[in-house]
Formats: structure tokens, C-alpha cells, sequence
């Protein structure tokens, strides 16, 4: 099979590598709008089998013509340009998967549900670590119960050392942690879907070994699964896991305006606040320094009439061997696998469909234990 990549920043990097290591991938194609980005890439991490080259995001009509030559395209780029990619995908009778993270280009995506079943191909919106990896898990740990009634998610990616005064660095795009920061997050309480804030309901958590930090409520981690569980479960919620303190800090940006794109002037200039906080950020968190990602999915519902508490946890590091991040091992592969999956008839479904119906947790979690990301469930009543 063949399988392009488009992006070569972090998360492409890592795809490719997974990708070129992977016997059953014959060829890799990883494509950026800076063409020298992409051939480092593909040299560095491409393992003899990947070609590189310019492309430009956003010119759908010569992503046809490229997507043609391959059997799944992975999306590594921000956002924005997914609804346009899958599109060009669909055309090109191309499988297409992507990092997600926005729900107005989710809801898009969905939209060329038609087309793509009318093509013969699955696209899967939604495929990094959350939304992502979580829900495939959780799609899993619900199946477990005869009823199940609750599901709460809990992720995040930190440094392994944490520098004040955010004790974050940046693991992936700053436009991507600010939209989850910044836009309302979806959430089920008491079987309804409803929008809550984003930085508010914080509560405190402890993982062995490691010490307290602090979940809150951010935009995009729940994806599809309130439209998936809807009527099925009572409550369903999405956390982001950071360092005690992070939370109140990064809302009182938020809450004077950094996020705004509405221009302001600044010595005569028209300014955006958003992408001067995004340079900020870049620039002064970016330290480069071995990370961590905590998941924690807790279940909970009936078994035989009893009432039962699922806890999956995954504590994942930096990849010394490699040098690949835990974020981008964790947000990679599990696009990876599902673009592998796909193509190689593994998942059966056409058509846009969320991956929590589309994906065999079972397959998918043997495949994640193969790269190392391992999966620790305990239960209690």
C-alpha cells in the first residue's frame, strides 16, 4: 500500500517514520508547502521509502491529481485545510484521515459523507491522541458494560519538567492550543448534549508516581462521541490535564482578549491578538525538553445488574531511541494505524464515519502496544 502524508512539522514527522517503519507500507509520500522541510523529513525519518515534495495545502485541485497516486492520505496540517483535503481525497478514490481538533471542519467533513460512499472510501475525521486515540478506547470500555451510563476523559501533554510560570511547553501547533483553550467544549450531562466553557470546572487528580495536576474543561476532545452516545450514556465530559495553576493563568490571557482575531492597532499597524500570542508562545515555550502524556478513561455503568468503575490509564514518555516526543508518538500513531487499517481492508465502512463506529478497539489497541503505548485498566465497584 501507499500512503502520503501531507505536513512535515512534529505530528507529519512522526507519521512518516511509523509509516516507512511499517512492512506492510510499500511507499510514503510526505508533502509540505516548504519542499526542503519535506525532503529533510523524508530523510531523516522515511527509512528508504519515502519521497518528498511542495505542496500547498490549500490547492485542492492539484491535491487530486497527487492523492490519486496513493491508496490513504494522512492530514498533518492545520485544521482548516481538512474539509478541502478529504474532499480532494474523495475525488481521487483515496482513503483520508486526519489529526481533527476543530469541530466546524469535523461538522464539514461529515458533510461529504455521500460523496465518499458514492467513491467506495472511509473518511475518518479526528484521528490524534484526543480527539483520537481516546475515543477508540473509551468506544471499547463502553462495550464492556451490559448498561453503561458514564464516561469521562482526561488528557494531557506536559513536560516532564514543568517551567513556571505556564510549567507547559508547546508539543504541538500553538493555533491548535489555543482553539481548544478558546472554543466551547461539548459535553452529555444528565442525557443531553449541551455546550460548556472552555478553562472552567477544574478538579484536581493524581497519577502514581508522578504527583497532582489539574483538569479542566477544552473544545474538540470529545469529537463524536455526544453524537455517538447520545441516548446511551448520562453523562459524558472531556478534561485537558495540565500542572496545577495552568488553567487560571492562560484564562486571564484569554479573558483580555489574546485570543480575539479582531485586529487592534498597534504604532499604526493592524494586529491580530491571536497571532501575536501564537508567536509568543512559539517563541518563549519552546524548550525542546523530554515530555509526557497522561490519559485517564473512567468508565462507568452496570455489569449483570452490579454497578461497575472502568479505569484505563496510559502514562507514555519521550522516546530516547527514536527522539520522538510522547505527544507526537501519541498523536501519530494511532492515525497511522487507522490509515494502515483502512487500506489494507481492515476497516470495511465507507463513507465519513466517526472512528469510535469504525474501528476495531481491539485491533487498534494491539497495534498500540506494538509501538510501546501501553494500556494499564484496573476496576473497582
Amino acid at each position: 500500500m501507499k500512503i502520503a502524508v501531507i505536513g512535515a512539522g512534529l505530528m507529519g514527522r512522526a507519521a512518516v517514520y511509523d509509516l516507512a517503519h511499517n512492512p506492510k507500507v510499500k511507499a510514503v509520500g510526505v508533502y509540505d508547502i516548504d519542499a526542503k522541510l519535506a525532503r529533510l523529513v523524508a530523510h531523516e525519518y522515511g527509512h528508504r521509502k519515502t519521497v518528498a515534495g511542495r505542496f500547498d495545502a490549500g490547492d485542492v485541485k492539484r491535491a487530486v491529481t497527487l492523492f490519486k497516486k496513493y491508496d490513504a492520505v494522512i492530514s498533518a496540517v492545520t485544521y482548516r485545510y481538512n474539509p478541502g483535503l478529504a474532499k480532494a481525497a474523495i475525488a481521487a478514490g483515496a482513503h483520508f484521515f486526519d489529526l481533527g481538533g476543530n469541530n466546524v471542519a469535523v461538522a464539514a467533513e461529515f458533510k461529504l459523507d455521500k460523496a465518499a460512499r458514492k467513491a467506495g472510501v472511509v473518511v475518518i475525521p479526528d484521528c490524534g491522541l484526543a480527539p483520537g486515540m481516546v475515543s477508540v478506547i473509551a468506544a471499547g470500555d463502553i462495550a464492556r458494560f451490559d448498561k453503561p451510563e458514564s464516561l469521562h476523559i482526561r488528557v494531557g501533554g506536559l513536560p516532564q519538567k514543568p517551567r513556571p510560570p505556564l510549567n507547559y511547553q508547546m508539543l504541538f501547533s500553538a493555533e491548535g492550543l489555543i482553539n481548544e483553550y478558546y472554543e466551547p467544549a461539548v459535553a452529555i450531562r444528565n442525557g443531553r448534549a449541551v455546550a460548556v466553557e472552555s478553562l472552567t470546572d477544574i478538579e484536581i487528580l493524581t497519577f502514581a508516581g508522578l504527583g497532582q495536576f489539574e483538569a479542566f474543561n477544552t473544545s474538540g476532545g470529545t469529537s463524536t462521541l455526544p453524537s455517538t452516545y447520545k441516548g446511551i450514556l448520562k453523562n459524558l465530559d472531556y478534561k485537558t490535564i495540565r500542572y496545577p495553576g495552568h488553567c487560571e493563568r492562560f484564562k486571564t490571557m484569554m479573558d483580555i482578549g489574546l485570543a480575539s482575531w479582531e485586529k487592534i492597532a498597534v504604532e499604526g499597524v493592524k494586529v491580530s491578538p491571536r497571532n501575536v500570542l501564537k508567536a509568543v508562545l512559539d517563541k518563549n515555550l519552546s524548550f525542546d525538553e523530554p515530555d509526557v502524556s497522561l490519559v485517564r478513561i473512567t468508565t462507568e455503568g452496570k455489569i449483570g445488574g452490579k454497578r461497575k468503575r472502568l479505569i484505563s490509564e496510559i502514562i507514555d514518555r519521550y522516546d530516547r531511541r527514536t527522539g520522538l516526543t510522547s505527544m507526537m508518538r501519541c498523536t501519530s500513531f494511532p492515525v497511522t494505524i487507522i490509515a494502515v487499517m483502512a487500506a489494507s481492508g481492515q476497516i470495511a465502512v465507507r463513507g465519513v464515519v466517526p472512528q469510535e463506529k469504525a474501528v476495531d478497539p481491539d485491533i487498534f489497541e494491539s497495534e498500540l502496544a506494538k509501538r510501546k503505548i501501553i494500556i494499564r485498566r484496573r476496576w473497582s465497584r
